[in-house]
C-alpha cells in the first residue's frame, strides 16, 4: 500500500478507532512518510559544526547529499563508516557530498570518532536530537540520499547498495 491508500483508509476510521494505539501508530508513520518519503522535499534544518559554524541542509542545494545519521558508540555505524568514506572519496568530485549527523551526547567522543574513521566531510552534532526527530530516526545507522533539488531519492543505502545507487545517479551514461 502506498501513503495515499493508507491515509485514505486511516481517514475512513471512526474517531473512536483513531484513538486506538495501533491507529495512532499508523498515523505517526504516515506523518513521517509525508515528511521523509521518497520524492519528498527533505526537511531543512540548521546546526553547528564542532567549529561553531552554522550549517543548513538547504545550503547544499545543487548537490547530491548523503544525509548520514550515526554515533561514535554505534558498532554497526562504525562498521559502515568505511563504506561511506569510500563513496565520498569516489564521488566527491562529481557533485556529491556527505553531511554527517551524529546523535552522540559527548562531543569529545564524536570528534574522536570522526578523526579515527577519516570522515572529513561536514559533520554536525545533533545535540537536541531535533534533526533526528524530524527525520524519524529511531535506529542507526540510517541515511537519506538527497538530489540537487532537495528531494529524497533513496534511503538506508549501505555497502555496495550505496555505491551502486551513486553510480546510477552520478556517472553519466
Amino acid at each position: 500500500m502506498d501513503v495515499v491508500q493508507v491515509e485514505k483508509a486511516y481517514n475512513g476510521l471512526s474517531n473512536k478507532l483513531k484513538e486506538n494505539v495501533l491507529a495512532q501508530s499508523v498515523n505517526e508513520k504516515l506523518d513521517l512518510e509525508k515528511r521523509t518519503g521518497l520524492g519528498v522535499q527533505a526537511p531543512d534544518f540548521e546546526e553547528k559544526t564542532a567549529e561553531q559554524i552554522v550549517i543548513k541542509l538547504s545550503s547544499f542545494k545543487g548537490q547530491y547529499v548523503l544525509l548520514d545519521f550515526w554515533a561514535s558508540w554505534c558498532g554497526p555505524c562504525r562498521q559502515e563508516n568505511p563504506n561511506v568514506v569510500r563513496a565520498y572519496e569516489t564521488f566527491k568530485d562529481k557533485n556529491f557530498t556527505v553531511l554527517g549527523i551524529s546523535i552522540d551526547t559527548k562531543e569529545d567522543a564524536w570528534t574522536k570518532a570522526v578523526k579515527q574513521d577519516g570522515m572529513f566531510w561536514t559533520q554536525l552534532l545533533d545535540r537536541s536530537n531535533q534533526i533526528a526527530n524530524t527525520y524519524g530516526i529511531n535506529a542507526i545507522p540510517k541515511n537519506f540520499l538527497i538530489d540537487p533539488n532537495g528531494k529524497i531519492i533513496a534511503k538506508n543505502l549501505r555497502g555496495e547498495d550505496l555505491m551502486d545507487k551513486l553510480k546510477e545517479v552520478l556517472v553519466k551514461k
